[in-house]
């Protein structure tokens, strides 16, 4: 039951996506004896500035999730914005902290970056190949950027993306070298599929997988089934592969860090929600 010292995180969005975190979230924060849990809430785009600010007059609120259509416009709503979230333009999370100020982050590329360390890679030193630089692929290059990649190779068919990705890389951390234009995988060491391509029967692939080289680091975004045929022609090659699944179930593990809430597993999460 729900008291008023429970402590609240707002998932504010489409109804359909908040609904997806609550069932995530609620089952662990109930395993652990954690007087929490995360609330949905949908909130028309024109009605949303006002009701953000609302909500955080509440006593016991922590934070909140973001989604879809409210990242961006939350942005121009709080006291602080993290690397990463300037750098992806876009915000998923709200932490309130205990001297009443408003601080955003982006975990998108958190939930990536923690499942390709969990599978054993170790990115010290390796070079990371971006395909797509909208919101996911820019979360993904600024969590990348975060743990001191040399070099971050950027594409997209709309060059001005990638340009300006490379731009905000650049103001947060400038020792990285960007390279853009080309999405020729060969000698990467990591291939990042952050396009939708994928999703449909018949879509091509977003790189030339004959020039990928074994052994690489492959993964993809795409969340529709797990062996896109990218990662099934990586994985022939001889790479490690990461499926989308694997980002989303590490990426509330990290929200959960954020507000407070310590000690979540991917497995743990799986097990909690009856995912196989």
């Amino acid at each position: 039951m729900i008291s008023g010292t429970t402590t609240l995180v707002a998932h504010l969005g489409y109804p359909t996506h908040t609904f997806k975190s609550s069932l995530i979230c609620n089952p662990w924060l109930e395993k652990h004896g954690i007087d929490a849990v995360v609330v949905p809430m949908g909130i028309k785009a024109e009605d949303y500035p006002n009701f953000f600010r609302s909500v955080f007059t509440l006593t016991n609120i922590r934070g909140a999730l973001i989604t879809m259509p409210h990242k961006v416009t939350t942005m121009e709503l709080v006291d602080e914005i993290s690397p990463a979230a300037a750098i992806a333009g876009a915000t998923n999370a709200v932490l309130l902290r205990e001297d009443g100020s408003l601080l955003a982050d982006q975990f998108d590329g958190a939930g990536f970056v923690r499942g390709m360390l969990r599978k054993g890679f170790n990115p010290s030193g390796k070079r990371a190949l971006i395909v797509g630089n909208g919101g996911v692929g820019s979360s993904i290059a600024a969590s990348l950027a975060g743990l001191g990649l040399p070099e971050i190779g950027l594409f997209d068919p709309h060059i001005a993306a990638s340009e300006a990705l490379a731009q905000r890389i650049g103001v947060h951390y400038p020792d990285v070298s960007i390279v853009m234009g080309s999405r020729d995988p060969e000698g990467w060491d990591l291939i990042v599929n952050a396009t939708p391509l994928g999703m449909n029967d018949g879509d091509p692939l977003p790189v030339d997988v004959d020039r990928v080289a074994p052994g690489s680091y492959v993964g993809d975004v795409v969340l529709k089934t797990d062996i896109t045929p990218f990662l099934q022609a990586a994985k022939d090659k001889g790479c490690t592969i990461q499926v989308g699944s694997d980002m989303l179930l590490e990426l509330i593990p990290a929200y959960l860090e954020f507000f407070g809430f310590e000690g979540a597993t991917p497995d743990e999460l799986r097990a909690a929600t009856h995912r196989p």
